[in-house]
């Protein structure tokens, strides 16, 4: 897709980051050397792509978009067998960007993700749970069991913990990426993701 590659996909991420964590986007758009201007433009024209009937969908404009994936691998979710296609991206060199596909080739989820052996960050409380510093499946294997539930946008995901001393918590994510941590009145309810 001409004029959109990693770089542009990547301004797509950030500008979902932007409601919680509007100080570290504005130095990850920095280090892309974009402004707010063109990540609105980027995000209008991926919006664009996704809906059009001219650009293919699903896995074929993940690979336009971001070349061949780094790392696959087929995961069996019940009777079907899917695949995950992973892609590295600069702004995240710690992390993969994950697509889970389904047999028609239809992205059925896509975040942010730690790469099989890559090491954790050490999470003892709370307190380290710092924006951007960890994915769902950090906080939910430290924390279990934890709750977890899609939120109202795509791009985003809520995992609900208990800490250490018993008190509830919920870890906001966009895109994987860990963006809040805040007290919750409700206790967690355990399932999986």
């Amino acid at each position: 897709m001409k004029g959109f590659a990693r770089r542009e996909f990547q301004l797509v991420l950030l500008r979902r980051m932007a409601d919680y964590q509007p100080d570290l986007v504005v130095a990850a758009m920095r280090s892309l050397d974009a402004s707010r201007t063109e990540m609105r433009q980027v995000n209008a024209r991926w919006q664009r792509i996704l809906r059009s009937s001219r650009f293919p969908g699903g896995e074929r404009r993940l690979r336009m978009v971001l070349g061949p994936p780094a790392d696959g691998a087929d995961r069996r979710l019940g009777d079907v067998t899917c695949r995950t296609d992973q892609w590295d991206l600069p702004l995240w060199p710690d992390l993969r960007f994950e697509a889970l596909i389904g047999p028609d080739g239809t992205v059925l989820h896509e975040w942010l993700v730690r790469p099989e052996g890559s090491p954790t960050p050490r999470l003892e409380s709370v307190a380290d749970l710092t924006p951007w510093s960890c994915v769902v499946s950090d906080v939910a294997e430290r924390f279990a069991p934890a709750g977890h539930q899609a939120d109202t946008l795509p791009s985003r995901w809520q995992v609900t913990f208990s800490a250490p001393d018993a008190r509830p918590y919920v870890a906001h994510f966009v895109w994987g990426l860990l963006q809040a941590v805040e007290a919750s009145a409700d206790p967690p309810r355990t399932q999986t993701a």
